[in-house]
């Protein structure tokens, strides 16, 4: 059964619209964990977009379930994950240009860098996931450099029209056996909305799904902490749709 971690990102994006002081992200965690979230995820990004470091600081301090900290693998963003010390820390892609992450991070790449850095972020005490597509060269990467998670970037599963969906579906099922078959504990996230969470969750060693923006537009209509509840009924007890069957590789 996996858990669920709400993103909270889009609540930071509407505060910073007009540089003011509300809607406090830090107010609206609360909320989520209210609803049933198992952990509150926020992206630090580079250029401090919507995330703020008096928030991750203010969510260091009050969050009680798991606080999962994006960040790009840069020497700032370790120092400040080090200062912080989150439960997590997720090693992600990142471009100015870009509205959203776009792909998950070459990690085949770059294993010297990667490695020296989640050594010293794991000797801190802190776990460390690799965000990287579902391919067997970066998920060994993965494994190579001594990470102990990976979180499945589900972008193209999520952005394919419903004849491809199933082939994306498959390889994120691949994605997670191969990644378990080398010691990793997976996750996922990224586009996963209130239609098409389910056969993602039902995804045989799926441990957590990062879900952001779907439930924040949900909460403009119920609430956030109503949102939060609904999204957890689909991640815990997701459809097996008989047109993926029992979605093992």
């Amino acid at each position: 059964m996996a858990s669920l971690g709400v993103n909270i990102d889009h609540i930071a994006n509407v505060r910073q619209a007009r540089r003011t002081v509300e809607p406090d992200p830090v107010t609206y965690a609360l909320l989520a964990e209210l609803g049933g979230a198992d952990g509150i995820t926020v992206h630090l990004r580079e250029d401090r977009r919507h995330i703020q470091e008096r928030d991750v600081e203010l969510l260091r301090q009050t969050v009680r379930s798991r606080l999962n900290l994006e960040m790009a693998a840069t020497a700032e963003m370790e120092a400040i994950a080090l200062r912080l010390r989150p439960d997590m820390v997720t090693l992600v892609p990142e471009k100015r240009e870009e509205v959203t992450t776009e792909g998950g991070l070459d990690v085949a790449a770059q294993t010297g860098p990667l490695t020296a850095m989640v050594t010293r972020l794991q000797q801190a005490g802190i776990g460390v996931s690799l965000f990287v597509d579902p391919a067997a060269a970066q998920l060994e990467a993965c494994r190579a450099i001594g990470a102990r998670w990976v979180e499945l970037h589900t972008g193209a599963y999520a952005e394919a029209d419903w004849q491809r969906q199933s082939d994306e579906l498959a390889r994120l099922t691949e994605g997670s056996f191969i990644a378990r078959s080398l010691g990793l504990r997976v996750n996922a996230g990224h586009g996963l909305t209130y239609q098409n969470v389910e056969p993602v969750a039902a995804i045989e060693g799926m441990e957590e799904l990062n879900i952001g923006h779907t439930i924040v537009a949900r909460a403009l209509a119920v609430g956030l902490e109503q949102a939060v509840r609904e999204m957890k009924v689909l991640v815990q007890n997701p459809r097996r749709d008989p047109l993926f069957g029992s979605l093992q590789p």
